[in-house]
């Protein structure tokens, strides 16, 4: 074989080779011909004309995010930072559009959520730019989404992902935030007190009754003893007046022997006049009296 066919075959196999080229998974090579666009290489091993075509670019079909950061002021004009997280991808039909329309896409996403941001939020207030956010994506995603789908993008999800009140609007809503739960705190606790009020209340006039019906009870039974010992002298040829003077005599030493048979108590000694022990019995008489209208009272309720 003559060095002149080696030579040829030699750069035949050169021209092969620089016409071989691979493209990766989920990646689209465009082609063009002196400058011309003719076509794209999808993933795999493709070939090209030597010298003739070249790889202009390649894109991405995967599914990209995008993270920007737009600062605005609300109805009630508190300036707030809001970031969006926009995922889009090229369309697979529109490859072309997606490479040769647009120099950088990431700025073109960029201006429209400038815009869409910029001209929803001030028409709210921030307690409803919290509470609609997922509003405010969805205007971001309509409007991104009608507007890149001519230049070969599609939009995949727009979220609001932070929203960022100014430092002293924070701290101003965690001082209403605190001061609110605050109240409802003292609320529980007052009522939490005017119920153990209540009940101690309660308590105390239900012990308060029954020591007035333990004490009515008492003097009635007192009453009644009395009553039985001035029947019994009765029969005895003793008249009323006698007896009761006499059981009172009896009571009071008894009380005496009582009090005598504690060294710590106390003596109380009455007047020692021939009236002491008629005085000390009206005095009980009035006493078993009021304890009778008592008794009287508490069967009536």
């Amino acid at each position: 074989m003559s060095i002149s066919t080696i030579a040829i075959i030699g750069i035949i196999v050169i021209l092969i080779l620089f016409g071989l080229f691979t493209v990766q998974q989920q990646t689209v090579a465009i082609v063009e011909r002196f400058g011309k666009f003719v076509g794209t290489r999808q993933a795999g091993l493709n070939i090209k004309i030597p010298i003739i075509d070249k790889i202009a670019g390649r894109l991405s079909l995967r599914i990209q995010q995008l993270d920007v950061l737009v600062e605005t002021k609300t109805k009630d004009d508190v300036f707030v930072q809001l970031k969006i997280s926009v995922q889009f991808q090229v369309l697979f039909n529109k490859v072309e559009d997606a490479f040769y329309k647009l120099q950088n896409p990431n700025d073109q996403i960029t201006a429209y959520i400038f815009d869409v941001v910029r001209a929803e939020v001030p028409k709210m207030k921030l307690d409803d730019v919290f509470e609609k956010k997922d509003d405010i994506a969805l205007a971001i995603k309509g409007e991104l989404k009608e507007s890149m789908s001519d230049y070969g993008y599609d939009i995949v999800k727009a979220l609001v992902t932070d929203i960022d009140p100014d430092a002293q609007v924070k701290a101003a809503m965690n001082r209403i935030n605190a001061a609110e739960r605050e109240k409802i705190a003292a609320q529980f606790e007052g009522d939490a007190e005017r119920i153990t009020i209540v009940e101690k209340a309660r308590g105390e006039a239900e012990s308060k009754r029954l020591q007035g019906k333990g004490i009515a009870d008492q003097r009635r039974e007192i009453a009644k003893g009395l009553e039985e010992s001035v029947d019994v002298l009765n029969r005895a040829g003793i008249n009323s007046q006698e007896a009761s003077a006499l059981i009172v005599i009896t009571q009071h030493y008894d009380t005496l022997q009582s009090i005598g048979s504690d060294t710590k108590s106390n003596l109380i000694l009455l007047p020692n006049n021939p009236n002491a022990a008629s005085n000390m019995l009206n005095d009980m008489v009035t006493s078993l009296i009021a304890a009778n209208k008592i008794e009287k009272a508490d069967d009536n309720s």
